[in-house]
């Protein structure tokens, strides 16, 4: 369901055992393309969790989503997690299909040189809502020739 000109309406439900005092997902400025998510840790394991160098973990927003048909949501970093502490985002940006109605959670990793710990309730990334194009796959026996033909990686030089 749609509120307003074109502005998608995301409906959100906690899961069972999830914190209903955490903030749904939202947006910091008046400009932010990105909504903030935060950490929402089942009863019991509230205490969050501590991610060693180079480990992941699959970590609760404690809620599942239903996005309108023909929009996505990405699953973007938080770029001072990144810089500061080396925390990425596995599989960035991370797609939730409309037809999605599982939980959601967020694949952290810690690329950084120290452990890092997600408490409850921490902002762990930020989803963008973002319209879906979807195109039609047609084999061909050939396919049109560019400049940059079939160079790959790096086949386009450095930046200078």
């Amino acid at each position: 369901m749609n509120v307003g000109a074109g502005v998608p309406e995301i409906g959100i439900t906690f899961v069972a055992g999830a914190d209903p005092s955490i903030a749904l997902p939202s947006y910091k400025t008046a400009g932010a393309a990105g909504a903030d998510v935060r950490a929402n840790f089942a009863e019991g394991a509230r205490g969050g969790v501590v991610l060693a160098p180079g480990e992941r973990a699959l970590i609760p927003t404690g809620f599942v989503m239903e996005i309108p048909d023909g929009f996505e949501v990405q699953v973007r970093p938080r770029s001072g997690l990144a810089l500061k502490h080396g925390i990425m985002l596995v599989n960035a940006p991370g797609t939730i299909d409309c037809d999605y109605r599982g939980p959601v959670g967020v694949i952290l990793l810690n690329a950084g040189d120290a452990p890092f710990r997600v408490e409850h309730g921490d902002r762990i990334a930020q989803m963008v809502v973002a319209p879906v194009v979807r195109g039609t796959f047609v084999q061909r026996d050939a396919l049109s020739e560019t400049a940059r033909g079939a160079g790959g990686f790096g086949s386009t030089g450095r930046a200078g």
